[in-house]
């Protein structure tokens, strides 16, 4: 009996064993999905600063070599650049304030066009339906619903003077209804509200995160590297510098294309005689380099200011020149100028996209792709995660 009993209570043993291996992984992977979902706003903070540290690290350290202090260069450095991203703001908000004083005009333009479609889809649904439904069975359907109307009408009934309404006495006062109005973008604003003071608040911590990281890299990496000891340290000094050359190759490499395509596009909407072409040429220029919606956000505001000429030859135009430009830079300039610096696969990037855009959102679609870099830039110097860096490969 015993004989028989002990091999089945080690099988079940090992059985349960193995279920503890393989439910171990699948927890570990769901509490860091619940992490990074409900810390969202925290990590997309603390990634923003850390990517913004990456690429101004090289002008502190050409301050740093020519004598600055560490501190004093990350100050600089960091003020030329809110200097420069003020500039930026103040020119495209003289630009948005230009458009909302034209806004009356536009909103006519897209009534009048919008007015339009419905009539020429009214008219083909009525050239539609005398086509198919032939004219006596036409004649035959009116009659009937004519004849449906007359059935469903009610009789006249002879006509009663209203009864009087008492006037209120002495003691009464008359019940009065108050019917609250709704406000669909008021209900949305006030819904948003935390949500949009959480993330304004933690946008200003910003410029502090980038300042200590600028200033205190050295003691920050000295303090980092001794987690590890041995072979362990050399492989994450190399992981780290792996993933400040990608994430500063990526960004600087898709800022420098933007600005291209932002030039190329502002010089074509003002030869088409657009409106703002300064600011509708950037905002097409950056925002086709979005992934896989890339070109159609491009059109959107090149045909908003189209609406200034309003005439379909102009409209046909800025469409076929995105879409031109769009085809060029992502097939041409995209691979040779960012492609080449994160090697991964197409498969992996669409992944990417769709996880981390329904974990965070819109900033998740522009994260995804340094962040699945970054992993592989890790998988390769790890010895035994260097199957994973191959397969997000290309």
């Amino acid at each position: 009996m015993s004989l028989v009993t002990k091999p089945a209570i080690s099988t079940t043993a090992s059985a349960v064993q193995e279920a503890r291996h393989l439910a171990m992984p699948i927890v570990a992977f769901a509490a860091v999905i619940a992490i990074l979902y409900f810390g969202r706003v925290f990590f997309i903070t603390a990634i923003v600063a850390t990517t913004i540290a990456f690429i101004l690290e090289p002008f502190v350290g050409l301050l740093v070599r020519a004598r600055f202090p560490r501190p004093l260069a990350s100050v600089v450095v960091c003020t030329v650049a809110l200097a420069f991203l003020y500039v930026i703001g103040m020119a495209a908000y003289t630009q948005f304030l230009a458009i909302y004083a034209d806004m009356p005009k536009y909103g006519e333009r897209i009534g009048a066009i919008i007015d339009g479609i419905q009539q020429r889809v009214a008219n083909l649904e009525d050239q539609t339906y005398r086509v198919v439904v032939p004219a006596r069975q036409r004649q035959e359907l009116a009659q009937a619903e004519a004849f449906k109307q007359a059935q469903k009408a009610p009789k006249r009934k002879s006509a009663q003077p209203a009864a009087p309404i008492p006037a209120p006495g002495p003691g009464l006062i008359p019940e009065v209804r108050i019917h609250a109005e709704s406000n669909p973008l008021g209900e949305y604003l006030s819904a948003r509200l935390s949500d949009f003071y959480q993330a304004l608040l933690m946008m200003s911590f910003i410029p502090f995160l980038v300042y200590f990281m600028l200033s205190w890299r050295d003691h920050l990496n000295r303090s980092f590297l001794q987690f590890f000891h041995g072979e362990d340290r050399l492989v994450a000094t190399r992981s780290m510098e792996g993933i400040a050359v990608m994430v500063r190759a990526f960004v600087v490499g898709n800022f420098l294309l933007g600005l291209l395509m932002a030039a190329i596009s502002s010089a074509m909407f003002w030869m088409m005689g657009l409106s703002y072409p300064m600011l509708v040429g950037p905002l097409s220029g950056f925002l086709s380099l979005v992934p896989y919606v890339g070109m159609p956000l491009a059109i959107v505001p090149p045909l908003f200011a189209a609406l200034g000429i309003n005439q379909v030859p102009v409209y046909l135009l800025v469409v076929l020149a995105v879409a031109m430009l769009h085809l060029i830079a992502m097939n041409l300039l995209y691979p040779k100028v960012v492609g080449s610096r994160v090697h991964l696969n197409p498969l992996v990037v669409t992944f990417s996209l769709m996880l981390w855009g329904f974990l965070w959102d819109a900033p998740g679609l522009l994260l995804a792709i340094p962040l699945t870099a970054a992993l592989k830039a890790v998988c390769d110097n790890v010895r035994t995660l260097r199957p994973i860096g191959k397969f997000l490969g290309d």
